[in-house]
């Protein structure tokens, strides 16, 4: 076999595009902690301060450390519920919404198997989390498939039916008497609460959010599903001219996807708070939908973004008691970095350093 032969049967490596995938959104979050770093200063603060104030509160202990991989949890599954539709050609942002069902499902399944082994009432609170996460976003692929209503609006609408039904059952039908500041369900018994990891504090969410989320890398990248699934993603039009059952894959997507959240709402209940309020409503939802922009739609960056979008979000506190500023500055810094990210996926591809230089004759 001749040395052109050979070369011929090996692709090289695109080193360029490479680089492009890791500098851009690196870069574009660069620039997001200048913005934030402005708007710190002309909150009064100091930029370096409240930098090193974050480090700490986030990376700096392995208390501090603890914190943020709860948070993380379930990020890590909420971010799924973008990503996962996001390889069919779908923009969803219902995480929110699909959280909260997920949770409500959980603590009815929870209350309802009281009785049972512990194991028995966590796998049925799991299976009902899992499964009303499901078929709410499952009606976002209904109503795209059959009739033509766009993904985005939807979800983003259903967001707010599911907060309203939350308010009207935990203040109504679910409310527990004793609840009087905060209309609450009645809570789990502590028995059959979600434990937590030896020796830490951080529950058994994050050990179920990494898994779920190497299932889904593995799903996507190396199964014949997931080959179906990025082929529609790429051209639709092709793929129904190949025969592939477009309708069917929006569907088991969609039902995928919302499932992953509603898998961190059932954590939220079993693990956090153990009963429902307006707790369920902690925005992790929206901030899994930039989780997923920053990790370019791939569920294994989507675990070390949560990591460290997770620790941002544990220390909105310490802003707040060693900065003064108000403990909404974290989502100040979310909706910046989110503004870049969406900014950056402009330049994808138009950069001529990136762009792979033609071989000379």
């Amino acid at each position: 076999m001749t040395t052109q032969a050979i070369s011929s049967n090996t692709t090289p490596i695109n080193w360029r595009s490479l680089l492009e995938i890791v500098a851009i959104p690196v870069t574009a979050l660069l620039f997001s902690l200048l913005l934030f770093g402005g708007f710190c200063a002309a909150a009064g603060a100091n930029p370096l301060g409240v930098y090193a104030s974050i480090y700490q509160a986030a990376f700096g202990s392995w208390f501090s450390f603890q914190n943020t991989l709860i948070r993380a949890a379930p990020l890590m599954l909420s971010s799924l519920c973008t990503v996962l539709p996001a390889r069919l050609g779908l923009v969803i942002i219902g995480n929110e919404g699909a959280i909260v069902i997920g949770g409500l499902g959980a603590i009815v399944a929870g209350l309802a198997l009281n009785s049972a082994p512990p194991i028995i009432v966590q796998l049925g609170m799991a299976i009902a989390g899992i499964i009303a996460g499901g078929l709410w976003i499952g009606l976002v692929g209904a109503l795209r498939y059959y009739r033509g209503v766009n993904e985005t609006i939807s979800s983003l609408l259903l967001n707010y039916i599911a907060i309203a039904l939350l308010n009207h059952l935990v203040g109504g039908p679910m409310r527990d008497p004793t609840s009087l500041n905060k209309p609450s369900s009645f809570p789990l018994v502590e028995v059959n609460m979600l434990g937590t990891l030896p020796g830490t504090r951080v529950h058994y969410g994050l050990v179920f959010g990494l898994i779920v989320c190497a299932i889904a890398y593995f799903l996507i990248q190396r199964t014949t599903f997931g080959f179906a699934v990025r082929t529609v993603g790429g051209n639709v039009r092709a793929a129904k001219m190949a025969g592939l059952p477009v309708g069917k894959l929006t569907l088991i997507i969609c039902f995928l996807a919302g499932a992953c959240a509603g898998l961190a709402g059932m954590i939220e209940v079993a693990a956090v708070h153990g009963k429902a309020n307006e707790s369920l409503n902690s925005n992790y939802g929206y901030s899994g939908i930039l989780v997923a922009f920053i990790a370019r739609q791939n569920p294994l960056a989507a675990v070390l973004i949560s990591i460290l979008l997770g620790g941002i979000l544990a220390s909105g506190g310490i802003l707040q008691r060693s900065h003064n500023l108000p403990d909404a500055t974290v989502l100040v810094f979310q909706g910046l970095v989110f503004l870049v990210i969406l900014f950056s996926e402009s330049l994808y591809g138009k950069l001529p350093f990136f762009k792979e230089r033609e071989a000379r004759s």
